[in-house]
């Protein structure tokens, strides 16, 4: 097995710069963690002010040595690795990691950080870092970390790789129940970024799972390379993305460029490839274990077995919370736990086990949690029991595990509220052996969310996006390179010229003209301004509706056109329906997403949307749908008619493709909103900007 980073990251052997014997120190650490980590191969510390250090021979400089060393790592201060750089570069180093931040005082332009950079790309160097806190190589004994940390026993099955330094050491040199076989941290990737990292994770043997700490993604379609290599292998992925910000949305006009944000993007992302995202280390170490322990798991939810009632009841509002289906029992399992409780507990899932103990307690919790795992509809179960005094868990909470687990065949946690103060080494052996000890109901529920989200995932049948019509695409191409902004009406029509269904209108410029539409257009109608650069008519009063009659018509043309000025849009008024809003925004990384869901108040204020990358299917389309909150409305609440589900989604199917095929000219596109009906969905306003607009305004 060979890949393009051993150097780097398996190297033969390894040269320390700045070693010492300094208490604490980055040159003390590195070579105790090499030494500690067992390295296989050749160690050279390099220091002129010592002979020797750990029983190592140490030499004066780079040029010294009797070898040239795969690897050479920096421990000296900033002003000291530029010279440090040359030296390696000269006796043909290929790989280097570089801790330091690269910031010195009175710097000259270009600055340290772009010097170093150069010379490494000029080089053809594989780099680490700079400004990180190195990497552990676990499985292969190459333990090339500046910083103390816990004794790891090889392979591992985890990898971890963090753009923060805190963000891999934080879990790496703490969390004894996750078994890594490599943890990363990539520093600001002056030369080697996640992708990479991320690539040589999937191909090592050992790796069940990967955890990500994600500020940004330097090589975007790399990165999604490697995501798509993780699906191939079946190997999941859990991610911290952190960064949320609102910079994109002050470069757009619609309302969906201004939703669909850069952490939007990465939600579709994530989404369209399967990574399962959590909110914070906890989450992320939590999910990491359940991965590494049960993945993968099979079809139904989740049964729990409780000793209290309130917590019982707490696993069923935090499971709801969570979006986490707690399995519905079938009778069988009902009328055999009937058999085995107290005559006053209920034979419900969650189920509280307890209540008068006794001597045959732990039998009578230890079959409960059998039959409840027996149950067809269960695919996970967790024993639910708060940890002991000094944070100590009972060997009999063990073994109702492994017996339910023998008689289920199915994977089982052991979950309390909270770990405490206390520690147990039991809790790291019981994890080892395939039974988790998760502490905190709410990151353990994060985490078995993700095993079916994932599970999930892994059934998706593929997605096949409608064709577009070539001649659309060539023309609307021309049209947006030439006029760059199509207005409501050129919007419209370039949506009819891929197969989406878009309300008439017509344009006039006066009395006379509007009149002339009525020739064409049935009452009632809607006006609305189409004067050049008013992007959001409702804002300006702008948009006058349920115009019945010619005199109401005129009065609204005559008010328009003094306010606003001339220029108009005359409309058919629509029967009532569900607002929906379609959209989309160009990311500088990752080229479009698409976004999809309910117009009006529920997209400016509630933003109840999902978001994709294009393009996709009516499947796909109907997925995103399911997910939002406001899904009930299409279904007829509030005295409505059911909304025309299938039709909204093939619209969305049809303007992803759109999307796609401009994906090099549009800017943003936004329909807000269309009118989901029981008979159809009408694209009723659209506003789509060019490429090149974008830095003209």
């Amino acid at each position: 097995m060979t890949h393009r980073l051993d150097p780097l990251l398996r190297p033969k052997s390894i040269a320390i710069v700045g070693a010492s014997d300094r208490e604490y120190s980055l040159g003390q650490e590195t070579l105790q963690n090499l030494t500690r980590g067992e390295f296989p191969g050749q160690i050279y510390p390099v220091n002129p002010r010592y002979e020797e250090l750990g029983g190592l021979t140490c030499y004066p400089d780079l040029g010294r040595l009797p070898e040239t060393p795969d690897l050479v790592i920096f421990c000296v201060a900033d002003s000291r690795v530029e010279q440090v750089l040359d030296e390696a570069i000269v006796i043909g180093a290929p790989a280097v990691s570089i801790m330091s931040s690269l910031i010195i005082d009175d710097d000259s332009a270009p600055n340290l950080k772009s010097r170093i950079e150069k010379k490494i790309k000029d080089a053809g160097m594989l780099a680490c870092g700079a400004n990180g806190m190195g990497f552990y190589n676990i499985r292969d004994c190459v333990w090339a970390c500046g910083f103390n940390g816990r004794m790891h026993e090889p392979p591992g099955n985890v990898s971890l790789i963090s753009h923060s330094g805190s963000g891999m050491c934080g879990i790496a040199d703490c969390e004894e129940r996750i078994r890594f076989n490599l943890a990363i941290s990539t520093g600001n990737e002056i030369s080697v970024s996640m992708d990479e990292y991320l690539d040589f994770a999937l191909e090592l043997p050992e790796t069940r799972v990967v955890g990500l700490f994600v500020e940004t993604a330097r090589h975007p379609e790399r990165l999604r390379a490697a995501l798509q290599k993780a699906n191939d292998k079946r190997i999941p992925i859990v991610a911290i993305k952190v960064g949320r910000t609102e910079k994109s949305a002050k470069l757009t006009e619609s309302h969906s460029g201004a939703i669909a944000g850069d952490d939007a993007t990465y939600d579709a992302l994530f989404d369209h490839y399967g990574v399962q995202r959590v909110r914070d280390m906890e989450e992320l170490a939590t999910t990491l274990i359940l991965f590494a322990e049960f993945n993968p798991v099979g079809k139904g939810g989740l049964v729990s077995l409780h000793d209290s009632g309130g917590e019982r009841q707490l696993m069923v509002d935090l499971a709801d919370n969570e979006h986490v289906p707690l399995t519905e029992l079938a009778q069988k399992s009902v009328s055999e736990l009937e058999k085995v409780l107290d005559p006053e507990l209920p034979a419900v899932n969650p189920l509280d086990g307890w209540s008068r103990g006794g001597t045959n307690a732990d039998e009578q919790m230890t079959r409960c949690l059998t039959i409840l795992m027996q149950d067809p509809g269960a695919a996970i179960g967790a024993l639910v029991h708060d940890r002991g005094p000094n944070g100590r868990i009972y060997s009999s909470y063990v073994n109702y595990m492994q017996r339910a687990h023998a008689e289920s065949g199915k994977p089982v946690a052991l979950v309390s509220a909270r770990q405490g103060t206390g520690s147990d080494p039991l809790v790291v052996t019981t994890t080892h052996a395939g039974f988790p000890v998760i502490d905190g109901m709410s990151a353990f529920l994060i985490g078995v969310r993700a095993l079916f989200s994932y599970r999930d995932f892994l059934l998706r049948p593929e997605s096949t996006p409608p064709d577009v019509p070539d001649e659309a695409v060539e023309h609307w191409r021309t049209k947006l390179r030439n006029i760059g902004r199509l207005d409501e009406a050129e919007s419209l029509m370039m949506l009819r010229d891929f197969g989406i269904t878009a309300n008439a209108c017509v344009i006039a410029e006066s009395e006379s003209a509007v009149l002339a539409a009525t020739g064409v257009l049935n009452y009632p109608l809607v006006l609305k301004t189409a004067m050049p650069g008013i992007a959001h008519k409702s804002d300006q009063a702008g948009v006058l509706l349920d115009l019945r009659y010619e005199e109401q018509l005129l009065a609204a043309y005559r008010d328009l056109n003094e306010r606003l000025g001339p220029r108009v849009l005359v409309a058919p008024m629509l029967a009532a329906g569900v607002a929906m809003i379609l959209g989309a925004r160009q990311d500088s990384q990752f080229g479009p997403v698409v976004l999809l869901g309910f117009g009006g108040i529920h997209a400016e204020v509630y933003q109840d949307v999902a978001f994709a990358l294009p393009p996709f299917d009516a499947d796909r389309a109907r997925y995103m749908l399911d997910k939002l909150k406001s899904r009930p409305l299409l279904d007829g609440a509030h005295r409505m008619n059911p909304s025309n589900i299938d039709s909204f989604c093939t619209m969305a199917a049809n303007f992803s493709a759109m999307v796609h095929a401009m994906r090099d000219n549009l800017q943003e596109i936004d329909i807000n909103p269309v009118i989901v009906s029981e008979r159809d969905s009408i694209a009723v306003d659209a506003l789509a900007i060019g490429c090149g607009e974008e830095s003209e305004r």
